[in-house]
């Protein structure tokens, strides 16, 4: 599974008891009893089965999330098939991971014009996508299925590299 874990450790019972704590983070695990490796193995499936990396989805959310912040909370259309539209908030979250930084609070929405389909996502989803192959649990209000964010987005393995490998 290249930078990610393969097997459920102290340090993951420690980040996963903070995913799921109500009070200091936003419902990532909500709903979702399978413990954190398990999301992380599945959607870790996912992701290569497509023949994709977690950095090639992270990079095109990021993208995206850059060219809605240019519409200044309008909705701004992108390469003639999506419609983005950000949010943002005052203050910063932390990585439950403990990476150092803080991540804005941002609400970004898409829609897919020829289909209807839609997304959503923050700051910190795209960390947790490209750090730690951490698309939430099913019931967050910002869980990211691989599958589905990969079929709406048109992501194809070529547009992928492999992983940077931790220093």
């Amino acid at each position: 599974m290249g930078r990610f874990p393969v097997y459920q450790s102290p340090d993951l019972d420690e980040v996963e008891q903070r995913l799921r704590s109500g009070l200091q983070y936003h419902g990532y695990l909500e709903g979702d009893p399978r413990a954190l490796i398990q999301i992380l193995t599945e959607d870790e499936k996912a992701v290569k089965e497509a023949g994709l990396f977690h950095d090639a989805i992270a990079r095109r959310l990021r993208r995206l999330t850059d060219a809605a912040k240019k519409g200044l909370g309008d909705p701004v259309v992108v390469e003639e098939r999506f419609r983005v539209r950000i949010e943002a908030a005052r203050g910063k979250l932390p990585c439950p991971w403990g990476h150092p930084g803080l991540y804005p609070k941002t609400h970004v929405e898409l829609e897919r014009l020829d289909t209807g389909e839609r997304l959503q996502w923050t700051d910190l989803s795209i960390h947790f996508i490209e750090a730690h192959g951490f698309y939430q649990g099913a019931q967050s209000p910002y869980r990211l299925d691989p599958k589905k964010v990969i079929g709406i987005l048109g992501l194809q393995p070529e547009a992928s590299s492999p992983p940077i490998p931790p220093p």
